[in-house]
């Protein structure tokens, strides 16, 4: 079984940036694409960013140039910086474990996912 602890998610006014933060265990990065997903009120959960077992990331078209993931494998810490953040970004941000060397970003197929961190972006 594969933990997943995120953290970071807090109220930003728009603009702004926050850093959310997912400890996995160490084994996770050779074995496994690490993810966030979100999931805003009514909708459907969807894959945001997402970094391979070789380290190459794929980042979502709605999140291009203002979002970067990172993972850091000394640390067992992936991680979600985001900036710019708006009224769209609001959502309960989830930590993913995929069983493939590439994010598919198709939820059904992970393994394992975090408690979530809620972000709020309002003025």
């Amino acid at each position: 079984h594969v933990q997943l602890v995120e953290s970071g998610g807090d109220s930003v006014q728009p603009g702004g940036s926050l850093r959310l933060s997912c400890e996995a265990p160490g084994y996770t990065a050779s074995a496994y694409c690490l993810a966030w997903f979100r999931q805003r009120l009514g909708q459907a959960r969807e894959g945001v960013a997402g970094i391979g077992t070789d380290g190459v990331s794929r980042v979502a078209d709605s999140v291009k140039g203002r979002f970067t993931i990172s993972r850091d494998n000394a640390k067992n810490t992936l991680s979600l910086q985001m900036n710019s953040l708006n009224s769209e970004d609001t959502a309960m941000y989830y930590c993913a474990a995929e069983p493939n060397n590439v994010c598919s970003f198709a939820h059904s197929v992970v393994d394992y996912w975090g408690q979530g961190t809620q972000v709020t972006v309002s003025s």
